[in-house]
C-alpha cells in the first residue's frame, strides 16, 4: 500500500515483513536512513542503487520525520 501522504513510500505485510520500503522496491527506508547516518552521500547512494533517486531520499526523511512527529497516526496506517 503506497501512503498518501508518502507516494514514493509503501507498506505491505508481504514485503520485507511490513517496513517501509521504497515503492516498487525491497529497500527499506530504514536502509536509506542507516547509509545517510554513516554520512553516505545522497550522489552515491543514487550511483551505488540505480533504482533510488534523489526524491526518494528525500521522501525517505520526510517519512521519518512525520513518524517522529505523529508515531501513533503513522503506525495505524
Amino acid at each position: 500500500m503506497v501512503l498518501p501522504d508518502h507516494p514514493l513510500i509503501s507498506v505491505d505485510p508481504e514485503i520485507c515483513g511490513g517496513k517501509a520500503c521504497l515503492a516498487g522496491s525491497r529497500m527499506r527506508v530504514v536502509d536509506i536512513l542507516e547509509m545517510l547516518a554513516e554520512d553516505a552521500d545522497r550522489d552515491t547512494i543514487v550511483e551505488d542503487f540505480p533504482y533510488v533517486t534523489h526524491d526518494h531520499i528525500r521522501a525517505c526523511l520526510a517519512y521519518a520525520a512525520d513518524v517522529l512527529a505523529h508515531p501513533v497516526a503513522m503506525a495505524a496506517e
